[in-house]
Formats: C-alpha cells, structure tokens, sequence
C-alpha cells in the first residue's frame, strides 16, 4: 500500500545537508493530499527543477535488478556532472524526492524532498539511496504512479520553473485507469513526464508482462508535456549512464541532443504521438493471462 518510508540510517546525514542547503523542508504528501494547481505556490523556497524519481520496483524485476537501479541513481548524484548540473543553475540547487512504485495500491517514498545545493547535499541524498533494500511489489501501474505523484508538488515548500517526473519501467501498464488519461491528467498541470524504458529482459520476452518495442510504448503513452523524452536501456550495463545523462538533462533544463556523443551511448528519443502504439496492450496481456487461468481451473 501507499506510504513514506524515508530512510532511517540516512535521517541525520540528510538533516545536515537540508540545514546546510538551507530553510527548506523535507517532505512527502501522501496521496490525495493537497491542493493541485499551476504550481508549488508562491513563498516556497526558490529552486531550478522540481524532480520526482519515480522507480519501478515490480516483481518482473529480480532483488539484483533493483539494486542496480538503486545503485545506478546513487552513482549519478556522486558523479561531477551532476553535482555541476544543479549547481550552475539559476537558483543552484534543486529539489528531489525518490519514489518506487508497481501496482495500483504500490507507491513508496523511500527519499522525502530534499534540496540539493552542494557536493555534500548531493552525496548525502546518494547515500540515503542506498541506506535501505527496496521493496519487490505485484503488478504494474503506471497510471496510479503518476497519480501518486502529481499531488507531491502541490503545497511541498518549493517554487520552481519546471517540475519533472522522472519516470523507470520494464513493462507496460496493466492495472488502474489508461496510462493515457494519468499523463494528459499531470501535463495539463504544466507538469513534464520523462522516461527510462527498461528493455533488459531479453529473451524473458516470452513472460506474460513483457513486450517487445517498450520504447515505443513509454514515446508514445508515457512521456510528455515540455520538452519531455527518453533513454532506452537496452542492457543493465548501460543503466548508469543512461541515468547520469537523462539527471543532467533535467537538472539543467537543456533540452536534449539529437543523437547521443558516441556510439555506445544509450539514444535520446524527443516525445512525439504514435497512433499506432497500443496503449492498453499491458491490459491486453493481464485480462488475456486471468482468461487462460480461468480456463486451466
């Protein structure tokens, strides 16, 4: 179910920091709670970028698969070019807060909002990162994960220019309402949905929850609203990268290369509509597994 579980190793390395990065809070709304609107509301401590990490921790992924995810966001946040993304900024410093996620009654805050200012502010909210092991949950809504988290920019302490929900999946949605509805729903609030398609199942595509092209599926019904993209991953190995660049992108607002510098990096794809894409085709799937289920009862 639905909750708030900040780091309890990480409680007072994180309080230095948010001391240091200065009057802000640190918080998690839980859902449902807060007013929604065009903004964070005016008299919240200023900052460059509202960030949400929202991470899939579904059963389709194994412990070993979570870590890596865990680990590949704590790396980013140690590594120079993100520290010197949020720190060159307009305001210098950022608010971010890590949410994991699978079904529709799923969602954990495992990281409040946090503002990040500093080297130290920044290896601090790595650190509390990789203080817990993260929960393995059933199923997959991306919808209710979107819905989770809009309400947390609302009344959260915080103004900012651009507010971003950073989006990681292996699967399409396959429960709560269309995956179209949620993201129309958070882009109407002027809020920016990125994603990071897991593709790294390879040849478990036979599993019922998989599908072929899920880059296809996130360019087509996950991300949007301003100058919204994504990273595909095609294997683990390339996950830190992937993660580090798509953080530097959204800390420091430019807006994403055509091609990516080299051939081994993973590719930046820009939103744009596909009619053709199957949005539903995760609730194809699950209605599709329960009938064959039925049947062998």
């Amino acid at each position: 179910m639905s909750s708030v579980r900040p780091s309890r190793h990480a409680a007072s390395i994180l309080l230095a920091a948010l001391l240091a990065a200065g009057p802000a809070m640190a918080q998690g709304t839980p859902r449902g709670l807060g007013t929604l609107g065009a903004g964070s509301g005016e008299g919240g401590v200023k900052v460059d970028v509202e960030l949400v990490l929202a991470v899939d921790v579904s059963w389709s992924m194994d412990r070993s698969e979570q870590e890596i995810q865990r680990e590949g966001y704590a790396a980013a946040f140690r590594s120079p070019e993100v520290q010197k993304a949020i720190m060159e900024g307009g305001f210098g410093k950022v608010a971010v807060t890590y949410v994991e996620w699978a079904g529709t009654f799923s969602q954990s805050i495992v990281v409040p909002w946090t503002v990040i200012s500093s080297k130290e502010s920044a290896d601090a909210f790595a650190y509390a990162l990789v203080t817990e092991e993260p929960e393995r949950e059933r199923r997959t809504s991306i919808s209710a994960a979107i819905d989770y988290v809009v309400p947390l920019f609302s009344n959260n302490g915080y103004d900012a220019p651009r507010r971003v929900i950073d989006l990681s999946g292996d699967g399409p949605n396959n429960q709560g309402r269309s995956v179209l509805e949620a993201r129309d729903a958070a882009i109407a609030r002027g809020i920016t949905i990125n994603g990071l398609p897991l593709m790294t199942s390879g040849d478990r595509y036979s599993n019922w929850g998989s599908i072929p092209h899920l880059d296809r599926y996130y360019e087509a019904c996950v991300i949007g609203g301003p100058r919204a993209f994504m990273i595909p991953v095609n294997d683990w190995s390339q996950f830190p990268e992937a993660v580090r660049r798509k953080l530097v992108l959204e800390l420091a607002g430019g807006w994403p290369p055509e091609t990516a510098p080299d051939a081994d990096a993973p590719a930046i794809v820009p939103a744009q509509a596909d009619a053709s894409t199957d949005c539903l085709v995760g609730e194809r799937l699950w209605n599709e597994r329960q009938r064959k289920w039925m049947g062998d009862q």
